[in-house]
């Protein structure tokens, strides 16, 4: 186990009234791939823009890569986090070139201005979007591409600064069958890859956890259902709390996970 990368300490969020998280306990370690599994309006993705830095906590504490939520500058912390989502996808300019887009996360900017790159910035940026299976759309603009080019581009953007923390939220969102197995093979070989960031992933399909994930948090109404170690969180029992529907869970061979509603 590494050194702490971010921690929930009895975290409450609220928003108009509504508890959108409530009480939540969560260390998440160097090295670790954490899967944040729930249904719609769980409170997924604003856990994520907790650990982004992105939201304040109504009550607890948030702290991100050793920084105290608060006590920190987030201008000088955000770059060293790696974020997709489609919140981020809807801010970018349709002209925006690819290349551009992917400089651009060096700095947690969206737009590309009058900033000047060096060649290192430049390759780092070609090999990212090499990576991610989209060479051939290096001068496209954003508007231009498919959903599933989006995604794969958002990501390689989000790992252009080097982050130590890398957020996914939803990443598989909107894909067919065919980008989204595509996209899930890719996260696969980043997950099992040592030196890449800790990653977190959130989806409400459990077919789309890529092998190599290594923990999983199941999240329902704002509160944590279960946490910790993939294999001991994931099963069924667990699962049908978590959706409120009888399920059974079925593993592949090749890692990937299977759920079905229980046939009576």
């Amino acid at each position: 186990m590494g050194g702490q990368v971010l921690r929930l300490q009895d975290v409450t969020v609220r928003r108009d009234g509504a508890v959108l998280l409530r009480n939540i306990e969560w260390t998440v370690h160097e090295d670790e791939r954490w899967v944040v599994i729930g249904p719609n309006g769980a409170g997924k993705t604003t856990l994520l823009q907790a650990a982004g830095a992105m939201l304040f906590p109504t009550e607890g504490v948030v702290e991100v890569l050793g920084e105290r939520m608060g006590q920190t500058n987030v201008f000088d912390l955000r770059p060293r986090i790696g974020l997709a989502s489609a919140a981020l996808a809807e801010r970018v300019p349709a002209d925006e070139k690819v290349i551009d887009l992917v400089l651009t996360g060096s700095y947690a900017i969206l737009g590309r201005w009058k900033e000047e790159y060096d060649s290192a910035d430049v390759t780092r940026a070609v090999e990212l979007i090499d990576q991610m299976g989209c060479a051939h759309l290096i001068r496209r603009r954003f508007g231009t591409l498919s959903e599933g080019e989006r995604k794969r581009v958002q990501i390689a953007r989000a790992l252009m600064p080097d982050p130590e923390l890398l957020l996914l939220d939803e990443p598989a969102a909107g894909l067919d069958l065919g980008g989204r197995e595509d996209l899930v093979r890719r996260l696969s070989a980043l997950a099992h890859d040592p030196k890449a960031p800790t990653m977190v992933l959130v989806t409400h399909h459990v077919e789309e956890i890529p092998s190599g994930f290594t923990h999983a948090l199941l999240l329902r109404h704002g509160a944590v259902v279960e946490e910790g170690p993939i294999d001991h969180v994931m099963n069924a029992d667990n699962l049908s709390r978590t959706f409120g529907l009888p399920l059974t869970l079925e593993r592949g061979l090749d890692g990937r996970w299977y759920a079905r509603a229980q046939q009576f």
